[in-house]
């Protein structure tokens, strides 16, 4: 399950290879590129240097604009990809069980780590360093002293000065007194509170949210949903019965697992969705920081074995500002080629980000990079050993097929051979 172990590593061969001067890649990496649509990346031109540059599903964010920006923002898409004779597949992401800080006056609110703030929800309350009012009622009935709580406009990568930690002192009536930890200022309409750990009473799918998927979804026939903040089987089954009743029934699901109550459901969500995507920016503010990595290479496995595709998230997050990841970050996403991803969404780095474009490139770069040491003999021997006898036809054909690649080192022969046609 390590990715040490799905390397094909040859020294000095291969040491020497990182020396020499880089050869253009015939052909796009294997892994595929979902690329967030925003701002940064809403022109024709713009988005057809992303489909140019690797981007493989476009996704669409309804957590902030509406659908007719959103609907522009496709129909440029459109024009893009017939211009570049690339398909596109949509993803639309929902919005979920997200509490909201509401800044009626816009203005920015700075907090000072070692203050006290006191979280309530009365709307009526103006915003200020000592009051947010936010749009949930039982905050107060879910939390404890010694709770964390995370308010953002953006997910804290670590280097931003938006985001905010607070730790619940006590509760007073309906009102969270909190400690604030840290030195921050919140600048918005609208920020996100995340509570640790905490189950939130709120629907996985809201009302919102099927607002927006029985029209927007369903008269642009979206191939994809992104289900925020799944927590249990039961939120796929929901949206999968939704779907099938606005005659969306071929759209597929992937999962976002989010948290730790998600994690807890793993195998029952892999079940019942078409895939998962482990969505390490919620993520790591639920679980401790050195848990991160093991809910990555644990999930991924599973969704290897089970034959399902699995995407993660937050991995060239200094993209946003600079033209180039850190060390870390392209390590990172090598890594997590190596761990059996199948794909890597870029967020931020593609919906505000300076370079939209550099960031799907590199990205690209790295994934068919790390895919000329993947281990894919071995690879396919555990998903064999996994899957076990007797086989279904199709099931036998396709290994079949995996064991023709290994042996004879050509995935076109072998297509060839088997299916009477080149890959």
């Amino acid at each position: 399950m390590q990715g040490g172990n799905h390397m094909l590593l040859e020294e000095p061969v291969r040491l020497a290879s990182v020396l020499a001067p880089a050869k253009p890649k015939v052909f796009p990496s294997l892994t595929k590129i979902v690329g967030t649509l925003g701002p940064n990346s809403h022109s024709v031109e713009v988005i057809e240097e992303c489909l140019t540059a690797g981007m493989s599903v476009a996704r669409f964010d309804f957590s902030w604009k509406d659908a007719t920006y959103h609907q522009e923002t496709l129909d440029n898409l459109r024009k893009a990809a017939q211009n570049v004779k690339k398909l596109c597949p949509i993803m639309l992401d929902t919005v979920g069980p997200e509490i909201q800080v509401h800044n009626s006056t816009g203005g920015a609110i700075e907090l000072i780590g070692g203050n006290h703030v006191t979280i309530t929800p009365d709307l009526s309350k103006a915003p200020s360093a000592d009051i947010l009012p936010i749009k949930f009622g039982d905050l107060a009935k879910v939390v404890k002293k010694g709770d964390t709580l995370f308010i953002g406009q953006y997910l804290f990568t670590g280097s931003e000065t938006t985001s905010l930690w607070l730790e619940v002192t006590e509760t007073s009536g309906a009102e969270v007194i909190c400690y604030v930890k840290n030195t921050a200022t919140l600048s918005g309409p609208i920020f996100t509170l995340h509570v640790s750990q905490v189950h939130i009473s709120m629907p996985t799918l809201s009302e919102y949210d099927k607002q927006v998927i029985s029209t927007w979804g369903l008269q642009n026939s979206v191939d994809i949903i992104s289900l925020s903040h799944t927590r249990s089987s039961e939120d796929v089954r929901e949206l999968r019965a939704f779907l099938k009743s606005h005659d969306l029934q071929d759209t597929q699901i992937y999962a976002k697992v989010e948290n730790a109550e998600g994690l807890e459901h793993f195998d029952e969500i892999l079940q019942e969705a078409d895939g998962i995507i482990i969505s390490r920016g919620d993520l790591g503010i639920d679980l401790p920081p050195e848990r991160v990595f093991m809910s990555q290479k644990t999930g991924i496995h599973k969704c290897n074995m089970a034959g399902k595709s699995v995407i993660i998230t937050r991995v060239v997050d200094s993209m946003i500002d600079n033209l180039r990841p850190t060390r870390a970050e392209a390590t990172d996403v090598a890594n997590a080629v190596l761990d059996g991803t199948d794909g890597i969404l870029l967020g931020a780095e593609t919906l505000r980000g300076q370079y939209p474009v550099d960031a799907v490139r590199t990205v690209g770069r790295i994934c068919a990079e790390a895919e000329t040491v993947y281990n894919q003999s071995l690879h396919f021997k555990k998903v064999a050993r996994h899957v076990g006898e007797p086989m279904a036809h199709e099931e036998s054909v396709a290994s079949s097929a995996g064991s023709f690649c290994n042996e004879s080192k050509s995935c076109c022969n072998c297509c060839v051979h088997l299916l009477g046609e080149s890959c």
